[in-house]
């Protein structure tokens, strides 16, 4: 049809958006009746379902978002959120999902650093899981099933209720929740004694595409190797984990040591690189780099912040420190014994003696405007390198900037890079999380502050990994690469793959092709199914 004029090209594009719109609420109509048709009791499903119009809806979508980036008005929202009380609603949701067009985000504690798991650019759903939160010890077999919108602190909390001895290594910040922190490995405290969370997963029961509920042994191997480190949200909707628990002193130290620039910091971080890899695997030390105010007025420096955890007494670590890094200076007082779930309140920044169910709170400990990036060492950045990142955080968008560096070595050396889709193993000195924060709104901040950690990203370009340069998807960056709109392709994937999972990700696509070979489970970082490669590939 040719158009004559530009008040007749406006005619039709308002026709065609009219259209489209319509179809949009047809099809979220269509969607909530299936909903109330296909689930086993109409009712309670009516009762865990919102959207717009409902007084709770936002609310309930905002409340466990972290990054406010992801708050503003121009945000896409869902179309519904579903807060499914049984497991046989999920089911539901994603026949009706597959059925309508709709998309599903799954969401277990909000943590996703670039807030995938409860936006989307297409029409969607958000499961959020926050009533699956049970959680069933046994200390017998050293074991728990821990559902998936449990939070690593409800984890914390209810192992600690039963055993002063046993302990998991999860993250350090208690309202993660743990559906996505274990699909996509799960750092914390004592990975140099035991890996990841993931590593310790001897279990687990999903929904799959076909709305089927599945557990290790009726989803077969592959299945489960691909949900422990390789993001869950590809491969289905996790219901619950069934984890190992793992040996923990009565008694364990920690310790926090604060060097500026003026007290040797950069010498002190130079030969930290060269030793915390080497330790014994019982002792873990990171360091935490962030500007502060200098002793001098009015000026600022540099602080290195030197914090650990060590399974055992204090008079074994003072004795392997002076060992290893005298320099550091560590005395006795430096140094405080505690038990284990005390030292989970001492990196949370709990106020020591705080009762324990501050850990069953899940409201969101801070709620602010950041953006994160995460890079792999292999050799020692040279005194040059560490002082060309001194010299970034003296600038303004550095004021609330940090890096955080995590000691490998010990049973991250020993385990393979192939036994889970999380490949960044032996040849690693230490990860590095970039972060920065601010608190103005609006897109002009945000960007001034997004390009200045791209800046800083670009720079450590020479001291960190390479071909690929390596990134850990729990810091999610779509900087690295995204998949196009909708069924993207093995090549376009690929781009971000083999930065998070390198050669894992070819079997990453393998088991997707095989068990959602239609891409049914998809966002902007998702494994594609090869099928689909294929199909348009001969197109």
């Amino acid at each position: 049809m040719k158009i004559q004029s530009t008040a007749g090209l406006s005619f039709v594009l308002v026709l065609l958006f009219s259209s489209s719109w319509a179809a949009s609420v047809q099809n979220h109509e269509d969607f909530l009746q299936c909903l109330s048709l296909h689930s086993q009791n109409s009712t309670s499903i009516s009762q865990v379902i919102y959207t717009p119009n409902n007084s709770s809806y936002l609310p309930i979508l905002q409340f466990s978002i972290q990054n406010l980036r992801f708050t503003s008005s121009g945000t896409p929202k869902p179309t519904v959120i579903v807060t499914p009380s049984h497991e046989s609603q999920i089911s539901t949701v994603i026949r009706c999902s597959r059925t309508h067009g709709m998309q599903i985000r799954v969401r277990s504690g909000g943590h996703d650093y670039e807030g995938l798991s409860y936006v989307s650019e297409l029409p969607f759903v958000v499961v959020d899981t926050i009533n699956f939160k049970s959680i069933t010890v046994d200390t017998e077999t050293r074991t728990a099933w821990v559902q998936s919108g449990s939070t690593v602190g409800e984890l914390y909390y209810r192992i600690a209720e039963k055993s002063k001895v046993l302990g998991f290594p999860a993250g350090f910040c208690p309202t993660v929740g743990v559906g996505g922190h274990f699909s996509g490995g799960g750092y914390g405290m004592m990975l140099r004694k035991y890996g990841l969370a993931a590593d310790n997963v001897i279990d687990a029961r999903l929904v799959n595409v076909n709305g089927e509920i599945l557990d290790r042994k009726s989803m077969g191997e592959d299945h489960f190797w691909a949900i422990r480190g390789g993001g869950g949200a590809s491969f289905g909707v996790i219901l619950e984990w069934k984890i190992k628990l793992l040996s923990v002193p009565q008694d364990v130290t920690v310790f926090v040591v604060d060097k500026t620039l003026e007290q040797n910091a950069t010498n002190l971080v130079h030969k930290w690189q060269s030793v915390a890899s080497k330790f014994p695997e019982d002792l873990f030390l990171r360091v935490t780099i962030t500007r502060v105010n200098s002793t001098r007025d009015g000026e600022q420096t540099i602080q290195a912040s030197f914090n650990s955890l060590f399974l055992g007494g204090q008079d074994r670590l003072l004795s392997l420190m002076q060992e290893s890094f005298p320099e550091l200076g560590l005395t006795k007082e430096d140094c405080m014994e505690m038990s284990w779930i005390e030292s989970v309140f001492y990196f949370a920044d709990f106020p020591r003696g705080e009762s324990l169910e501050v850990l069953l709170d899940r409201t969101p400990l801070v709620r602010q405007y950041f953006k994160a990036k995460s890079d792999y060492v292999k050799e020692p950045i040279s005194k040059n390198g560490l002082e060309g990142i001194w010299k970034m955080f003296y600038e303004d968008e550095a004021e609330a900037a940090y890096m955080i560096l995590t000691p490998y070595g010990g049973k991250m050396d020993e385990i393979s890079k192939y036994a889970i889709p999380f490949p960044h193993r032996a040849g690693n000195l230490y990860k590095i999380q970039h972060l920065v924060y601010w608190e103005e709104e609006g897109e002009v901040a945000a960007e001034r502050y997004i390009s200045w950690i791209r800046r800083l990203y670009s720079y450590m370009a020479p001291y960190v990994s390479k071909f690929p340069r390596a990134a850990y998807i729990n810091y999610r960056d779509l900087d690295v690469g995204v998949n196009n709109q909708g069924n993207t392709s093995y090549a376009q994937a690929s781009i971000w793959g083999f930065k998070y999972f390198k050669n894992n990700f070819n079997r990453l696509v393998k088991v997707k092709t095989m068990v959602d070979p239609g891409n049914f489970f998809r966002n902007e970082q998702s494994i594609p199914p090869v099928s689909l490669w294929r199909k348009k590939k001969g197109d």
